[in-house]
């Protein structure tokens, strides 16, 4: 399924930074803007890491060698190294690998930054990628992992710059790696874990009753009806309307998500003034289709999303007000909503948590589970799964969620929302790992992919789904919309405005079909008949001599073989 056009003349998994562990002293590196100077320090073995997500080379570890910029005037100072001509070439996707750290001196977090300086003609024409970000420490080593990708070729040349942290903290880099992904072993690599993590070896049994000799050699057919793994997509009311929306909607989803239509600003524009038309047309429509809906959001932290009305509140009608929005929105919807996203993007917003306290948050998830205690209570955030935003780290997610819980917060489970550009698996992989540590499921909320060569969309749409669906810890994707002209972000469609499916779409219904499991054959001199499925429920068919029989059976999760008796 790769595209395979992006693939030509790349050397995959091949360091382009020379000198990257500094055998050779600082050949190659130099100070940037006003750094007064670089030197080799060496780190003490034990304070070497020893965990990383890079696998350019088996047993890999990192060097223990790295550069120590001191001097910096300001954030635009750090070190560089210019990058071969020719060595990075265009529409393939690139990591950014390597550790960093802050000098001893230094007090609290930074960001640092990993940026590929591409040249044009001319200074006003060189062009700044960004190839990943940290929150780098004092004491510790942070390992960097970004991604970029360029549209064309370098006019004249390329360098990596690594900038960041205030005037006067010294910067720390160990191991610093540029190398092409290959998608193509990754997704290799995926297939046989989501076998073993997504399907099971079952044995139908048709030999009760003596019926062996009956079956024996009698034709049979498995066919796979729905999967354990959710597939879900974003609506809204205008995209209800179009006929091929709906079609490619209803043939390949099985949940949904309203876009905004169930937000406190599109329910409350106006204070007392309570509108819930909209969503309660966009539940009939998932009812008639029979696809359960997430409920996507109670509140949103980050500023900017908060209607002026709410803003304007003293602190005791805003707290009135936050318990109107849980009562009406939760009795109202008891019952029709399996997941709710409490309050959305905790990592970016304290609107709620700067006006009313440090416990409002786990107060919004009691109350939420007290109102409606079937549904199962999500954080909702962006950029953890991508490396590249300091403020939203798995580890902080982490730290957030085991607050929440510590506070008594009924915290039931992780919601990525996967705006992604240009992934890298490995990357979305280690967030993944990491997140599994809570033991909560996790959910890729509102994926979408941008890309404007559809080609690159649909390789790109395939690394993000390849990982969740090989991942034992995600249960579900759901897709921030998919029709041309009804979605958030631009250049991330499957389907075109005209209806058409374009190579993105095609994609997802090939891994689809790819993911479902049908089987036919002949009961054996037993009346048993084996195959290996993926995880749902399904429906057998067997023709014998006096008729046939249908049968419907599951496919859980499970380590050993799954035995069914048949009644014939």
């Amino acid at each position: 399924m790769a595209c395979s056009c992006c693939a030509q003349g790349v050397v995959f998994n091949a360091n382009v930074i020379r000198n990257s562990a500094l055998e050779d002293g600082l050949a190659g590196w130099a100070p940037l803007g006003a750094c007064t100077e670089l030197s080799v320090q060496h780190e003490e073995p034990e304070k070497v890491p020893t965990e990383t997500i890079n696998d350019v080379e088996d047993g890999y570890r990192p060097s223990g060698r790295y550069i120590l910029a001191t001097g910096r005037g300001g954030e635009e100072d750090g070190l560089c190294q210019a990058i071969p001509a020719g060595a990075l070439k265009p529409r393939v996707t690139y990591r950014v690998a390597g550790w960093i750290g802050l000098g001893d001196g230094a007090a609290g977090e930074h960001a640092v930054r990993v940026n590929i300086r591409v040249d044009g003609e001319g200074e006003e024409c060189a062009l700044v990628v960004e190839g990943g970000a940290v929150c780098a420490e004092a004491g510790k080593w942070t390992e960097i992992k970004g991604v970029f990708r360029l549209k064309a070729s370098p006019a004249s040349g390329a360098a990596v710059h690594v900038q960041g942290a205030p005037a006067g903290v010294d910067v720390k880099v160990m191991d610093l790696q540029v190398f092409a992904t290959d998608r193509k072993a990754r997704f290799k690599k995926l297939r046989k874990k989501t076998d073993k993590v997504r399907k099971r070896d079952v044995v139908l049994k048709f030999a009760g009753a003596g019926a062996s000799s009956a079956v024996s050699g009698a034709s049979i057919r498995v066919m796979q009806m729905d999967t354990s793994f959710a597939f879900g997509a974003c609506i809204n009311p205008a995209v209800i309307q179009e006929p091929a929306f709906v079609d490619y909607f209803t043939k390949h989803f099985d949940w949904a998500v309203f876009e905004n239509e169930l937000k406190w600003y599109h329910t409350e524009a106006v204070q007392g003034q309570l509108n819930y038309t909209d969503p309660d047309a966009l539940l009939d429509f998932c009812d008639r289709h029979g696809k359960p809906v997430r409920g996507h959001c109670i509140f949103w932290a980050v500023d900017r999303m908060v209607q002026k009305w709410v803003k304007d509140l003293p602190t005791d009608q805003l707290t009135a007000a936050v318990q109107g929005r849980l009562t009406s929105l939760l009795t109202r919807y008891a019952g029709r909503f399996p997941h709710y996203d409490v309050n959305n993007e905790m990592l970016h917003g304290t609107f709620f948590q700067d006006r009313l306290g440090d416990d409002v948050n786990a107060f919004m998830f009691k109350e939420t589970a007290r109102l409606d205690p079937g549904a199962a209570l999500f954080v909702n955030d962006y950029n953890v799964e991508g490396g590249g935003d300091p403020n939203a780290t798995p580890e902080k997610y982490i730290a957030q969620v085991n607050a929440l819980m510590e506070k008594g917060a009924p915290v039931g489970g992780i919601g990525l929302q996967g705006h992604v550009t240009n992934p890298a698996g490995e990357i979305i992989c280690d967030a993944l790992d990491k997140l599994a540590t809570t033991d909560l499921p996790v959910w890729l909320t509102e994926l979408d992919v941008c890309e404007s060569d559809v080609c690159l969309r649909a390789e790109d749409l395939e690394v993000v789904l390849r990982e969740a669906y090989a991942h034992p810890a995600v249960e579900g994707v759901v897709l921030w919309g998919f029709m041309q002209g009804h979605m958030w972000r631009q250049d991330a469609c499957l389907v075109n405005s005209d209806g058409t499916i374009n190579d993105a779409g095609q994609r997802f219904i090939n891994l689809r079909q790819e993911w479902t499991s049908h089987a036919r054959g002949k009961i054996d001199s037993d009346g048993n008949f084996k195959f290996r499925g993926y995880h749902g429920s399904y429906v057998v068919q067997l023709a014998t001599a006096t008729g046939k029989m249908h049968r419907a059976f599951s496919v859980d999760k499970g380590d050993t073989p799954l035995v069914l008796d048949m009644d014939v």
